[in-house]
């Protein structure tokens, strides 16, 4: 991840391919450091598709990470992410324990999902895609989060914040997590395909 803002960003790239190469504004090189995630103003989230008809929302509230953000080379970005599973709600006590249970998370033996990024690239405006090693349970693949820079700014506490949001789509099977039901009209009580989401705030370290 590094940081572009929408008043002061270069748009010609240097580079063409998949992934382009942008020129930075110096400027940018202020935002350049290490970021602590503030849990409390932000948001990992998930989308999944219920009984084939609709979707169920849920989220990680307990959650941790740091940032190192590059405002000159995106490309010497990092994150890090532990989320507790146990904190998984989705507004239904009975089915966030299911969630917990064995069939899914199995949260006693796996507390924590956690993402080490390997990787981080702008792919143009505001976006930067970030790829990573995603790990739950005992399982760990590579995933790629799209995310958008959402700006900058100084709260009333002095403490300088960044903001990102951005999603990607998984298929939980990949990461052992296949419980299922079959559905008397056809089909299946869960989808294997997930929608994570993040809406991150950030603040800067001295």
């Amino acid at each position: 991840m590094a940081l572009f803002s929408r008043r002061s960003r270069t748009t010609a790239p240097v580079q063409q391919g998949p992934v382009a190469t942008l020129d930075v504004d110096p400027a940018l090189a202020a935002l350049t450091g290490d970021y602590v995630i503030d849990p409390s103003h932000s948001s990992i989230g998930f989308t999944v598709r219920h009984a084939m008809v609709t979707n169920v929302r849920g989220s990680f509230p307990r959650h941790e990470g740091t940032l190192h953000l590059d405002g000159t080379d995106p490309s010497r970005s990092t994150a890090s992410i532990d989320v507790e599973i146990a904190s998984v709600d989705t507004g239904i006590a009975d089915r966030d324990a299911h969630l917990r249970s064995g069939d899914f998370f199995d949260a006693e033996a796996f507390p924590k999902m956690t993402f080490r990024s390997t990787s981080a690239a702008a792919v143009g405006g505001d976006t930067y895609r970030v790829t990573g090693d995603l790990t739950i349970k005992d399982v760990t693949r590579p995933l790629s989060i799209d995310l958008e820079f959402a700006g900058s700014a100084t709260d009333v506490y002095g403490n300088e914040r960044v903001g990102f949001e951005g999603s990607a789509e998984i298929l939980r099977s990949d990461w052992g997590l296949t419980w299922n039901a079959a559905l008397e009209a056809g089909g299946v009580m869960v989808s294997d395909k997930v929608k994570l989401t993040f809406d991150i705030s950030a603040i800067k370290q001295a």
